[in-house]
């Protein structure tokens, strides 16, 4: 491996992660989207627990080809790990829900004005965004005027044209932002591919590999082509501009890395 590598990677994450904030802003509505990687959570939790932030709190997500690594997740983190037989084969908002109320004071959350919503039945970042306008319109919650996503950083990007997607019909929608709570970073050393995210606990991430993986998997999706989730392909999500330069890293990376997802 050499600079360039981690630099090209660190470019298609950037880009991916669509960091819209440097700290969590007060919204109508957030919308946390289960996933493996807890620090996401967890930084949603402890500002909740400080302070109310929001009237809404959604966690969504049921069962999908991720949620093994979920369990995964809370089995090998210190904190968690004796929640591991009890969150088998549970929905990944309703893990997320499970370590709200035993370590971060759901009660007083709730007790403070946040309203918490859990939708157990989207299993992708199109379905986090269709079953949560169809879970807050089932609970007459009036139409957000802000709207926070909050989705592991790989996949931040397209949640978000995901939710622009669902609410085109609406005259006047959320004003939608994305927070993934942090972008994630790679550094060369010694010949290898390293964590270099400061105020992240490296033992929480993905592995190398399966980072990699993902964001090369992520570029093609975006794309408004005829294999793409644009509207010119499957028609999942807003059309979203790809910028020259990440399409070379994208490239470049691809070349580099054998392709397994």
């Amino acid at each position: 491996m050499d600079v360039t590598t981690a630099a090209d990677l660190n470019l298609l994450s950037e880009f991916l992660a669509f960091q819209q904030h440097e700290s969590l802003p007060s919204v109508d509505c957030i919308v946390l989207c289960g996933s493996s990687i807890l620090h996401c959570a967890e930084t949603i939790f402890s500002a909740l627990r400080s302070h109310p932030v929001t009237s809404t709190l959604v966690i969504c997500g049921g069962i999908g080809h991720s949620t093994p690594f979920l369990y995964a997740a809370i089995a090998k983190n210190p904190r968690y790990a004796d929640l591991r037989d009890a969150i088998k084969g549970l929905p990944e908002a309703s893990v997320l829900d499970v370590i709200l109320a035993r370590d971060f004071g759901k009660a007083a959350v709730e007790e403070a004005g946040c309203r918490i919503v859990v939708e157990t039945n989207s299993a992708n970042c199109g379905a986090n965004a269709i079953e949560t306008r169809k879970i807050l319109e089932s609970l007459d919650i009036p139409m957000p005027r802000s709207m926070l996503i909050v989705q592991d950083p790989t996949m931040s990007l397209r949640t978000h044209a995901s939710f622009h997607k669902t609410y085109a019909d609406v005259p006047c929608p959320p004003l939608f932002t994305s927070y993934p709570t942090f972008v994630p970073n790679l550094r060369e050393e010694g010949g290898e591919l390293v964590w270099d995210v400061h105020g992240v606990d490296p033992a929480g991430l993905w592995d190398i590999e399966r980072f990699v993986d993902l964001v090369l998997g992520e570029i093609p999706r975006l794309r408004d082509d005829d294999e793409g989730y644009g509207p010119r392909g499957k028609g999942f999500i807003v059309h979203v501009d790809i910028p020259g330069e990440v399409e070379e890293a994208w490239r470049r990376m691809s070349n580099r890395f054998e392709r397994r997802r």
